[in-house]
């Protein structure tokens, strides 16, 4: 278990960091129970000051699916009739129910700790999985919540817990399936989750409750105004991932999703739509002056088999965008950056084709998505006063980092590096990753083994 409480006072002196403003020399980072105190340029090390390389901030995760961790590798045979997104969720509804609580809190501790490796140091928890395998309530409708925030507490992973409501199959208030038992509320029962999340973030310092509308598809009108109401937090939903998903939206209202929802919610900068894969040109628009963050996961949507967000569009527009690891199918931080880029070059058939001007694609791409993530997730960005203490150093020993600096080390870990790259993380003022290695990485794993052991027997 890590300490809910940061030590008093930690100081760090970074040889090179990356501020808003760009990279900075003998940067002096002081912090105060986990949050920034002051941020000094040019300034020599003092006693004590924990002695670092290259730093930059960590980086947000604003979209997970805890649990599917354990699924990663198992869904990679294609039947007669062809794959597709929609025959994956098959099986992972019918992978899901031989999960309990125990086995799902050890998934969410290995895929937390695999996120703090990586350089990820906050997680949306998109949280769907709320009842148990017959569909009963739990006694405590908020149990699966718990289990969430003890995952967070257990591996020191920032969490912005997303409860997801869920309440039907398809648009128009269709009847929810049998496979969809576990997920399911009314609006009362729903309000009775969102306390017990509260109660279960409780002694986490700086967790933050929103709530997700989990799709047009699983909400009515109705619910979807209701659940606005019922929070200041963030608000996240999946919206157009599909072409399918776009053309029964289609039939059924006569708009597409993206343009349903601005016609029917007061989308803002509290907003997350997650993939937005399909949309016209209008839509891109609508999205960029709302405010709203478009929440990518370039690794899960490749796999999924997906399609690419237009983001040349997006940026052009004004749009801002952060990066999640979904289905967990491979927790890689710089694999999702590289993955957008890349997506966009083949399609456009040009090179660093997102940045503006001469801007580093690297750097461009990191502050940017730590931007949008730490917006999505209801958090200052960045390693600025009052902002969380979350460092992420990089391996100055690493052969595709060596003899780099400023830019050209974030383009060559996002681009020409593959793992080692990152050497320490601090989360709260806290070192959780040490040599590229969670400080609890065995007894983690070892409950991980265990836990997959049951699940896969």
């Amino acid at each position: 278990m890590i300490a809910s409480a940061a030590p008093q006072t930690t100081c760090f002196h970074a040889a090179q960091a990356l501020l808003s403003e760009g990279w900075a020399r003998d940067v002096r980072i002081e912090c105060a129970q986990g949050r920034i105190t002051s941020v000094v340029t040019g300034a020599s090390r003092q006693h004590g000051d924990h002695t670092l390389w290259a730093v930059v901030p960590g980086l947000g995760n604003l979209h997970s699916h805890a649990f599917q961790r354990a699924m990663a590798g198992l869904t990679e045979v294609g039947g007669a009739r062809g794959d597709s997104f929609w025959s994956w969720r098959e099986l992972m509804y019918r992978f899901l129910d031989r999960l309990d609580p125990d086995t799902f809190q050890a998934i969410a501790e290995q895929a937390y700790m695999e996120m703090l490796e990586a350089g990820f140091t906050r997680v949306g928890e998109f949280h769907y999985l709320h009842h148990a395998q017959d569909g009963s309530r739990y006694t405590n409708p908020a149990e699966m919540a718990v289990r969430v925030a003890a995952a967070a507490a257990s591996t020191g992973l920032g969490l912005t817990l997303l409860p997801v409501f869920y309440a039907h199959a398809d648009f128009g208030g269709m009847a929810p399936a049998p496979a969809q038992r576990r997920f399911l509320h009314d609006i009362d029962g729903f309000a009775r989750l969102l306390e017990g999340s509260t109660q279960a973030l409780a002694d986490l310092p700086d967790a933050v409750l929103g709530l997700a509308p989990h799709s047009l598809r699983a909400t009515t009108e109705a619910e979807l105004q209701a659940l606005a109401g019922m929070t200041s937090g963030p608000i996240h939903i999946h919206i157009a991932e599909q072409v399918r998903e776009v053309e029964a939206c289609l039939a059924w209202s006569g708009q597409r999703p993206v343009q349903w929802l601005y016609g029917h919610a007061a989308v803002d900068q509290r907003w997350c739509l997650v993939h937005a894969t399909h949309v016209t040109p209008e839509e891109v628009r609508l999205m960029a002056d709302s405010g709203a963050v478009v929440g990518l996961c370039p690794i899960t949507e490749a796999n999924l088999g997906d399609g690419l967000f237009p983001m040349r569009e997006h940026i052009a527009a004004g749009g801002r965008f952060g990066v999640g690891s979904d289905s967990n199918v491979l927790i890689d931080v710089a694999e999702e950056l590289r993955l957008l880029e890349y997506g966009q070059r083949l399609t456009l058939r040009g090179r660093n084709v997102l940045s503006p001007g001469a801007l580093s694609s690297g750097r461009w791409l990191y502050q940017q998505a730590a931007e949008g993530a730490a917006q999505a997730l209801g958090v200052p960005s960045g390693l600025s006063v009052g902002a969380a203490a979350d460092l992420v150093e990089l391996d100055p020993g690493h052969p595709s980092l060596l003899g780099r600096h400023g830019d050209s080390l974030l383009d060559s870990w996002l681009f020409a590096a593959r793992n080692g790259a990152v050497r320490a993380v601090w989360r709260n003022g806290r070192e959780l990753v040490r040599e590229g290695r969670h400080i609890h990485r065995d007894a983690v794993s070892a409950r991980y083994r265990a836990a997959l052991g049951r699940v896969l027997a």
